[in-house]
């Protein structure tokens, strides 16, 4: 399952991010708090595919499918 499957109102943890991820990237989300261990919560997924938002500890982040679908979620 990747991030971007999360249902509105429903959290997972941060299993790791896929394979071809490039390392720049990888540590830009790990910045912003999307890291192995981390509990993240949908807390809201508009219809028709628009970016979803996501709260990390206390911030909240709008992001894509293209996005969302890089990271693996246990």
């Amino acid at each position: 399952m990747t991030l971007w499957d999360l249902k509105q109102g429903t959290s997972a943890t941060v299993a790791s991010f896929v394979a071809t991820l490039e390392s720049s990237y990888r540590v830009r989300l790990m910045e912003l708090g999307f890291h192995p261990g981390e509990t993240i919560a949908c807390v809201l997924a508009p219809s028709l595919g628009a970016p979803k938002l996501y709260r990390v500890n206390n911030t909240v982040y709008s992001l894509d499918d293209s996005v969302a679908s890089l990271i693996m979620m246990g």
